[in-house]
């Protein structure tokens, strides 16, 4: 049977979560364009807006699992909705900012609740369950591919706002195009009309939210795949907070980096593609170990050679491909081992691990920065770890592959 006639009756839905997911993530990777003019206007540190960013990933990766938990009991609708309102709230009150408090309480805590009511973990979690199992993967990359835009549609217009008429129109820009995420979570919200599978009598949907926990924590593969999931966070966040720093010390155009986080966008689209195909064929924890250590030699080699804009275009493409496919390959892998009932919470707790790495990569990038005036130290650790992670993570996967039946509860 054709996809699109497989998927006419929940197009609505797909479409709603992948422009909630696009707007939620691109908005957010954005943020690190208006990092020089905001810090310098209202008076704080590099360090201290990265705080702020860092203290939204640490919101957003241990709320995750909670938002996760509560769709189970009140649906996704409402949860999607408060994480869209979140999301306004938040950069309204960067938009009107004049201090730290304000920078730390909107970007920090507000944006960080939204994207664990809105971003990856809901949005995969809505779309695997208004689809049959036979193409999960493939729909989970194509809604990750539409999630992918927002990076391409925000970064370029935040840039041209910022540069015409000051970072503060920019963001009210941004305040703008959040409102649509309103509008998406409702449509995105039918899904809970959609019956889950009736689960047999031992499997883990029939579980507590604790038991659900505890047993994904006893999965050996999950758990590598969720310690490896930490340096993916701590690469990407790393990037979109610092990038346009590291663009502007390079005496480089400072549309260069909307540019590149535009190009970042679009290969994002194609790589998702890819990965959510590649996923309903091969094994996905062995993809996410060769993406990993793709990601970080493409990080030693452009950080290695004089930054140009030729070359940071291409690193752009390059970790675009290999960005948000990372994404379906997580949520098909959760689905697969634990079923749909507890996906959102357990790709919540896995998710932990990432935060806490984007924590590193967007706090420690700054205070390296701030400390030794450089980001040489920052790129090399984040190679270093990023090598390790990937080869680990596709060893195990080879020696000892995840089955795909569901995880039954002792």
């Amino acid at each position: 049977m054709p996809l699109l006639q497989v998927l006419r009756p929940t197009l609505p839905i797909l479409i709603g979560a992948s422009i909630m997911l696009t707007l939620s993530m691109g908005l957010r990777q954005s943020l690190g364009i208006f990092m020089q003019p905001l810090t310098h206007d209202i008076g704080i540190s590099i360090s201290h807006f990265t705080l702020a960013l860092a203290v939204q990933n640490l919101a957003w990766g241990f709320l995750q699992p909670v938002a996760g938990a509560m769709t189970v009991r009140y649906g996704f609708r409402p949860i999607m909705v408060v994480g869209a309102l979140a999301y306004i709230a938040g950069l309204v009150l960067m938009t009107t900012a004049h201090g730290l408090v304000a920078i730390m309480i909107g970007a920090g805590v507000l944006i960080g609740l939204s994207l664990a009511c809105t971003a990856n973990a809901i949005a995969m979690s809505v779309s695997a369950r208004a689809v049959p199992e036979t193409v999960r993967s493939t729909v989970l990359g194509m809604v990750s591919a539409a999630g992918s835009l927002g990076a391409l549609l925000s970064a370029p217009i935040g840039q041209m706002l910022n540069e015409g008429f000051g970072w503060r129109v920019g963001l009210a820009g941004f305040v703008i195009l959040s409102v649509s995420m309103i509008p998406a979570a409702l449509y995105a919200g039918r899904v809970d009309k959609i019956p889950l599978p009736k689960p047999a009598a031992d499997d883990i949907g029939n579980a507590t939210a604790a038991t659900a926990a505890k047993t994904a924590f006893s999965n050996a593969a999950f758990v590598v795949m969720t310690c490896a999931y930490m340096v993916c966070g701590m690469q990407l966040v790393f990037l979109t907070t610092h990038l346009p720093s590291y663009l502007a010390i390079c005496g480089l155009d400072p549309m260069l980096s909307a540019q590149t986080l535009g190009m970042i966008g679009g290969f994002n689209v194609l790589g998702s593609l890819f990965f959510g195909w590649a996923g309903q064929r091969w094994n996905k924890l062995a993809l996410l170990g060769a993406i990993y250590i793709l990601r970080s030699l493409a990080l030693a080699w452009y950080f290695m050679l004089p930054a140009t804009p030729g070359s940071t275009l291409l690193f752009g493409a390059i970790m675009g491909f290999l960005w948000m496919g990372v994404g379906p390959l997580v949520a098909g892998a959760v689905a697969e081992m634990f079923g749909l009932r507890w996906q959102a919470m357990i790709q919540g707790l896995a998710f932990m691990s990432h935060q806490v790495g984007s924590f590193l990569g967007a706090y420690g990038g700054g205070l390296i920065y701030d400390s030794l005036g450089s980001y040489t130290m920052a790129w090399r650790i984040g190679v270093a770890l990023g090598l390790a992670g990937g080869i680990i993570q596709l060893a195990f996967a080879l020696i000892r592959p995840a089955q795909p039946p569901l995880l039954k509860v002792a």
